[in-house]
């Protein structure tokens, strides 16, 4: 039960930031903050019990960041946890960080210190500017021979390098890559860092200045730590506690929880192609050369890698043999993105292909231990070596031996997956091979993934967390928060509840749904229908957003528009996001009218207020690419459970995308405008029907337009 004192201080919080803002207290908002405390009420630390849950959609205009942030701040304190806030994209990210969080210090009485968290990969690591910048030819041929050599431009970036030590030395900058002056380029930045496998940690000499381990510092310290979805689920797979504090003594807030399912997935997924796999071991063997050579290990274990890499090689040609025969029998393969795959059925491989496999989990994961062995020695030697030199030179080595036992743990894995059979009480995991060919080389790609992230947010997270909140503007899914239940996993003692938006759909905004007289599956048709329908319907000044499914529909319009449409579109294949979106907005402010073309990545994190987007058109309902190998084995377990995967995936997914589409048109509650969706579907299918009636109360105009 909700304490009153807490109670009280989040009443007085919530009192004082609505009179110093002069704003109107929203009913949702209120409604958001009861649920978040309440649920949270029983979160205890480091429990034997599973922590409270609770999701919540609240609609556009809620106002929900400072919902959460001011009943879970004062209840977090009270209870001494950590608050983390985890958000799917940069941009709520800093909005949560510079503009929320500020108002709430500056705008009421709570107290509390917060911080940005960020991975290795955000910041410079000394160790490595210190490598580049020190003239060392047998640096840079080791690098070289490793297959971790530096960009060919890489002497462009010595003054760079320069520049940073000396902002470095003045204290001008903390080596935080968001915090430089100027953009930087990925060929210049990444052979400034390391990732976890590739740090010496307390042991490597520039450890008391690490910019890195400071900023983790300051999360020990800090009440509230801002975040994102990939940092934590990087955590939690390293165990939890490693990077930030861990699960048992945190609350999490997940804003835009829908992402959080399929980033899991990404997460515990793995990939790697036997031809580059071969070419990769004799790299390995040659780092092992040079170890024993340089006095690090013993003369005995050179051989023990040199047959361990032979058996990795025949093993690899025999997997090689089997794959091959696998996809000629397939004859021809379906694409997804820019590959030919062949996925396996319900994540079933082969027995043969399993058999090699089997082999090679053994082989992997001897020559993982190898090279962990080998890092653990070099670690040791920067610690207690007396010589500078070889103290300098194992500092060098480590990062390469490092990557290398990453990569052959996550290959190791990977061949595991391969190797045996799912587990019959739980979902599959998708298995699939992709082919990639050019004039030069072929090499055939081996690729798993969960296909729920179900029981990897259960283990490493609902069952140890303290407490948690999902929230997002689009949960639900017709009606239900099934389909998200099932991706993520969440425990049955799971509470929801639906925020309407405040928003007064019926008068400020409307969807058409042309008369098109075709199909969508009748690509040709419906792309001619549409290039009929945009210059009738489109008012001037344009300030529009089109949304496609299909790339190739999407360049097949560009491509035939008239003159005066098509000099006004900005396709998304064309710029950087943040910059066509500038582009657009500086064209309407102009009054010289704008179009964006976008894919599925422009119906979410696209915010054009007002007059910026008065018409949102969109191609089709959005129903997922029916190629994608997890989607498919996930549509393939669905239905041997005895379910219609159409009506159980399909369909909810699709309502649930173009809810998030339309939603690009309100963005404040002043907005206004209108919603085409050229997709007869939606009026003469009994899905489509279902679909609409799960969209917000638009005004409705059906057919009224034929083309």
């Amino acid at each position: 039960m909700l304490k009153d004192t807490i109670k009280e201080t989040i009443q007085s919080g919530y009192r004082q930031l609505i009179d110093s803002r002069e704003l109107t207290p929203r009913y949702g908002q209120r409604q958001m903050i009861a649920e978040i405390a309440n649920t949270l009420a029983t979160a205890e630390k480091e429990s034997e019990e599973a922590g409270p849950i609770c999701v919540i959609e609240a609609g556009t205009g809620t106002g929900k960041t400072l919902a959460y942030l001011l009943a879970a701040i004062p209840l977090a304190q009270a209870k001494e946890l950590k608050l983390i806030i985890a958000t799917a994209t940069v941009a709520l990210q800093e909005q949560v960080v510079l503009k929320d969080i500020p108002e709430i210090l500056a705008g009421s009485d709570l107290e509390f210190t917060y911080t940005l968290a960020k991975g290795r990969s955000r910041y410079l690591c000394l160790a490595q500017l210190d490598n580049r910048l020190r003239p060392n030819d047998s640096l840079q041929a080791m690098l070289e021979l490793f297959g971790e050599e530096l960009s060919e431009d890489s002497g462009e970036h010595l003054g760079l390098y320069q520049e940073m030590l000396e902002a470095l030395s003045e204290g001008r900058w903390q080596g935080d890559r968001d915090d430089w002056h100027a953009p930087l380029p990925d060929v210049a930045w990444k052979p400034l860092t390391v990732d976890n496998s590739q740090c010496l940690g307390s042991r490597c000499s520039h450890f008391r200045q690490c910019y890195f381990f400071r900023a983790r510092d300051e999360l020990d310290r800090a009440d509230v730590i801002v975040s994102n979805h990939d940092l934590v689920l990087s955590d939690l797979a390293l165990g939890g506690g490693v990077i930030l504090p861990g699960p048992e003594s945190s609350i999490y807030v997940f804003d835009e929880a829908h992402h959080l399912p399929i980033k899991s997935n990404n997460h515990f997924a793995n990939f790697a192609r036997v031809r580059s796999t071969q070419v990769w071991l004799d790299r390995v063997q040659d780092m092992f050369r040079r170890l024993v050579s340089d006095d690090f290990l013993a003369e005995e274990v050179e051989p023990q890698v040199g047959q361990l890499k032979d058996q990795c090689h025949e093993s690899l040609e025999q997997l090689w043999a089997l794959l091959q025969q696998t996809l000629d029998q397939e004859g021809e393969l379906d694409s997804y993105g820019t590959r030919a795959q062949l996925p396996f059925k319900l994540g079933r491989v082969p027995q043969a292909i399993q058999q090699s496999c089997e082999n090679l989990t053994q082989y992997f994961q001897s020559l993982a231990n190898k090279l962990n062995n080998a890092g653990e020695e070099l670690s040791e030697i920067t610690e207690q070596a007396a010589d500078l030199d070889e103290k300098e030179r194992a500092e060098q080595l480590f990062p390469l031996v490092g990557s290398m036992q990453k990569r052959a743990e996550a290959t190791a894995n990977l061949f595991l997956s391969f190797s045996r059979p799912d587990s019959d009480d739980s979902a599959p995991f998708a298995r699939w091979l992709s082919v990639n060919a050019n004039e030069t080389e072929s090499d055939i790609g081996m690729s798993v993934s969960p296909v729920l992230a179900a029981q990897n947010l259960q283990e490493s997270l609902w069952s140890r967390c303290a407490g948690a909140v999902l929230t997002s503007a689009t949960l639900f899914a017709l009606g239900s928060y099934d389909v998200l239940a099932m991706r993520a996993g969440l425990p049955e003692h799971t509470r929801y509840l639906s925020i309407a938006s405040p928003f007064d759909f019926a008068n400020v905004a409307s969807i058409h749904v042309p008369k098109l007289n075709c199909d969508p599956s009748d690509s040709a048709a419906h792309t001619q229908a549409i290039l009929r329908a945009l210059p009738r319907i489109l008012e001037k000044p344009v300030a529009a957003l089109m949304l496609f499914s299909s790339r190739r529909q999407m360049q097949d319009v560009m491509a035939e528009l008239p003159d005066d449409l098509g000099e006004l579109v900005l396709c998304q294949d064309d710029f950087q996001k943040a910059q066509l979106l500038k582009y657009h907005r500086q064209r309407v402010d102009e009054g010289k009218g704008s179009l964006i073309f976008g894919l599925a990545s422009f119906a979410e994190g696209v915010d054009l207020p007002g007059k910026y987007c008065t018409h949102v058109l969109i191609a089709k309902i959005p129903f997922a690419v029916p190629s994608d190998p997890i989607e498919m084995t996930l549509a393939d377990w669905v239905e041997e459970q005895g379910s219609n995967p159409f009506t159980t995936l399909a369909v909810p997914d699709a309502a649930f995308r173009l809810l998030q589409a339309s939603g690009r048109l309100l963005r404040s509650e002043s907005d206004s405008g209108r919603i085409t969706l050229f997709d007869e579907r939606i009026i003469n299918k009994f899905y489509g029907k279902q679909i609409m009636n799960s969209l917000p109360p638009y005004r409705r105009a059906f057919f009224s337009e034929e083309y």
